[in-house]
């Protein structure tokens, strides 16, 4: 089976936590046989203790649970909030864990499973950019993030299942085999009764090492009228910016959403770089201030949209695991294309001339610098050290548990 276009799907964007977890968290309490969940971050404040109960109580009434979570994003889990979740019957592995060095440094940056993923009973899905902490709720203040998730059921969530399945010991690796064939994968026409088109692509260090980049630049080749593109960590590939660049010069309206109040100073400063080239052929640029943005979205003409896990950045482009949908629908692009509307109108300034890093030797130079960087970028992550992926799984604590297994199929040489 090759992973396609799936027509007939019900979407609902969630944005942020606050529209996010509710509708989570009512799913996994109807969940009747199976929850499969994948995650970068998972914190042990009220929101990770809320997804704690919430899974053991599926647990205890005889739903298989399922749980893959980064050994680096998630290290800092309590040993009892563990031992509470294995001891209700919940299997939670591990993605490549590592012991701290050097005085409690984690070492293990690089190839993180970086996705955001919730199979439900083979009928829904939830695929995004939000992670299990209190700082993607509005309550959190100043410093929560801005973020989305979509909610999805038909038949691409099969798609999404198997997918996630595949990553478990034991199970088929079909889909980290196929190699994607973008000719077949194409939308059919649809008129504005059909149910959205999805199709589930993603990112891994096999196979599919630029599956996700390529949906955006062949989105921006296509773009005729309008694209924006709403992205928490911008330092794209070359390529990539090329292609927004020659957009805009054709006289596509490109609006890059960026943050304006970022979690990470560098991240702003590393984007800052590229104002000049962008600015420059036309694209409009705005900096998003409310708070920091966390969203990987974007939407281009009337019909195309994308929500996922994947930043424009190295980190997600070139080394870790990620995953989007691509979506087909005009009123599900219309929705997402008025929140981002929204969030350039009320809290977005926008980058112009007078806003524009000086022109000196500095800032030139460092530009060039960052220029070489990103068009050589893929070419040196080949040089960093290998490793083989692996999953840990977390022996529960009565004595008839399984023995802690080791093993996964992500076991491809890295490039």
């Amino acid at each position: 089976m090759k992973p396609a276009w799936h027509p007939d799907n019900q979407l609902t964007l969630l944005t942020n936590g606050d529209e996010y977890y509710p509708v989570l968290f009512d799913a996994i309490a109807r969940a009747a046989h199976s929850i499969l969940l994948e995650t970068f971050i998972w914190y042990e404040d009220n929101v990770g203790w809320a997804l704690h109960a919430a899974l053991c109580d599926a647990a205890g009434r005889g739903v298989q649970v399922e749980l893959l979570i980064d050994g680096y994003g998630s290290a800092a889990l309590s040993d009892d909030f563990i031992r509470r979740l294995t001891d209700a019957g919940v299997i939670l592995r591990y993605y490549d864990p590592a012991p701290r060095r050097f005085g409690g440094l984690r070492t293990n940056l690089f190839r993180r499973l970086h996705r955001k993923i919730v199979v439900i009973d083979e009928k829904t899905a939830y695929v995004g950019g939000i992670n299990y902490s209190a700082d993607h709720l509005l309550s959190f203040g100043q410093e929560a993030k801005q973020d989305y998730t979509v909610e999805i059921r038909g038949p691409v969530v099969d798609d999404i299942r198997r997918f996630a399945l595949s990553w478990l010991p034991g199970n088929p690796t079909l889909f980290h085999r196929w190699k994607p064939g973008f000719r077949r994968s194409r939308p059919t026409p649809a008129s504005l009764d059909t149910m959205a088109q999805v199709l589930f692509v993603w990112r891994d260090n096999a196979y599919h090492r630029t599956t996700i980049e390529r949906h955006y630049i062949k989105m921006l080749a296509k773009a005729r009228h309008e694209v924006i593109i709403a992205n928490a960590y911008f330092f794209p590939g070359y390529r990539l910016l090329h292609a927004i660049r020659k957009a805009a010069r054709r006289g596509v309206k490109v609006q890059l959403v960026l943050q304006g109040h970022p979690d990470i100073p560098l991240v702003k400063t590393g984007a800052r770089l590229l104002y000049h080239y962008l600015v420059s052929s036309g694209v409009e640029i705005y900096e998003y201030g409310r708070r920091p943005l966390h969203g990987k979205v974007a939407v281009m003409d009337d019909n195309w949209a994308t929500v996922g896990s994947s930043n424009l950045d190295p980190l997600s482009l070139s080394l870790n695991l990620e995953a989007n949908v691509i979506i087909w629908d005009q009123r599900f692009n219309h929705t997402l294309k008025q929140a981002l509307r929204t969030l350039i109108r009320e809290d977005s300034q926008r980058v112009d001339a007078a806003h524009l890093p000086a022109r000196n030797w500095w800032n030139l130079g460092r530009s060039i610098i960052a220029f070489h960087f990103l068009r050589h970028f893929p070419a040196m992550v080949g040089w960093l050290p290998a490793h083989i992926s692996h999953q840990d799984l977390v022996k529960p604590a009565h004595p008839e548990a399984d023995e802690v297994t080791t093993g996964g199929p992500n076991t491809a040489p890295r490039g």
